[in-house]
């Protein structure tokens, strides 16, 4: 599954956005230095509609994995507690106040989601930039003794980050290539990861406030994605006893997709990951493959067995089957489509692995 750690500074709303995701509750007791884990399931209105038209006896969506992480605070910064954490995510989802309540403190007095988002990236790029330098010194004391082409290579390597990290630059930014990729695959850089940044408004700002030009300026520059939220009056939604409730209180705020559902798209996309399904009346499920994955690396999502004995994918297109109505009609128009070992899964695909062990 995707793993994605929440960050934030002190009072950002974080804790409110992780618990409306997840519907899980920090119990009380557990250190706020601790993080927590929760997951929720990834919205996608193909699946609903799959669903609704094989009416199976069992179903399941692809599912995120989010961890609470601890506050952005200078004790957790300087213990390296929260840096240890962020290193086993896949992404980060960045949570910065941007509403406007005296009932509650700001940790600098005052709401200002540019300084505070400019901070954490920065404590994000000293972390790199540390590690870095030590590597650098590491090296070069080895190659002083002895000549090592592997560290040679890696050392040329390092000093390529470092100007690129002085520059102010995330290293997700940085081309490099496999053998790159090679030398520094175990190493805890975290300006890497993909970033989301969630901006949580109050409930005045909903539906009439964009992002800040200078937040998107900023995101843009970085390679971060940006979506906005007000965790406050998710929480009040999350509330309400039925769906139908549910979809009436957002339609009158003006709110056009829930959180959970914005973030997992963001996500998908940063992680460079596709949403593909498998049909029937026993199952409909959803499952996550890398963009641009060859059939029978999607067949091994399934099941290893899939892909070891893979013989041909039959697939279905989405917009295709929904536009026929059931796979009869699909068929008869000629639309269900063989391909090979060669194939490259899309997203919304529907597909019926044929193999043999």
């Amino acid at each position: 599954m995707m793993k994605v750690g929440i960050i934030g500074l002190p009072q950002s709303g974080k804790m409110t956005l992780f618990e409306i995701l997840t519907g899980n509750k920090r119990k009380d007791g557990v250190p706020l230095s601790k993080a927590t884990p929760g997951s929720a399931d990834i919205l996608d209105a193909r699946f609903d509609a799959l669903v609704s038209m094989y009416e199976p006896e069992k179903s399941a969506r692809a599912r995120i994995d989010l961890v609470l992480l601890p506050k952005m605070e200078p004790e957790t910064i300087a213990r390296g507690d929260i840096f240890r954490d962020i290193v086993d995510m896949d992404a980060i989802c960045h949570v910065v106040r941007a509403f406007e309540d005296e009932s509650v403190y700001h940790v600098d007095g005052s709401v200002d989601a540019v300084r505070d988002m400019d901070m954490v990236n920065a404590e994000l790029l000293i972390h790199d930039q540390i590690f870095v330098e030590k590597r650098v010194e590491r090296l070069e004391k080895a190659l002083r003794k002895i000549k090592d082409e592997a560290q040679q290579k890696e050392l040329a390597l390092m000093h390529r980050m470092l100007a690129h990290l002085e520059g102010e630059r995330p290293l997700r930014m940085m081309a490099m290539d496999a053998d790159d990729e090679a030398l520094i695959r175990s190493y805890p850089f975290i300006t890497r990861k993909e970033m989301v940044l969630a901006l949580n408004i109050g409930e005045d700002d909903i539906g009439t406030a964009p992002i800040a030009g200078e937040i998107l300026t900023r995101c843009e520059a970085q390679r971060m994605k940006a979506m906005q939220v007000s965790a406050k009056v998710e929480s009040e939604i999350a509330m309400l006893d039925t769906d139908e409730e549910k979809k009436e209180f957002m339609e009158d705020l003006g709110i056009s997709e829930m959180a959970l559902e914005t973030l997992t798209r963001l996500c998908l996309e940063a992680l460079g990951l596709v949403s593909f399904f498998t049909v029937g009346k026993d199952e409909v499920r959803q499952w996550l493959v890398r963009r641009n994955s060859p059939a029978p690396v999607a067949a091994g999502v399934i099941h290893s067995d899939l892909q070891r004995g893979f013989i041909r994918a039959e697939v279905m297109k989405y917009e295709e089957l929904m536009a026929c109505g059931d796979e009869a009609v699909l068929k008869k128009a000629g639309k269900m489509y063989l391909n090979g070992k060669e194939y490259i899964v899309e997203d919304g695909d529907i597909l019926n692995i044929r193999f043999k062990v």
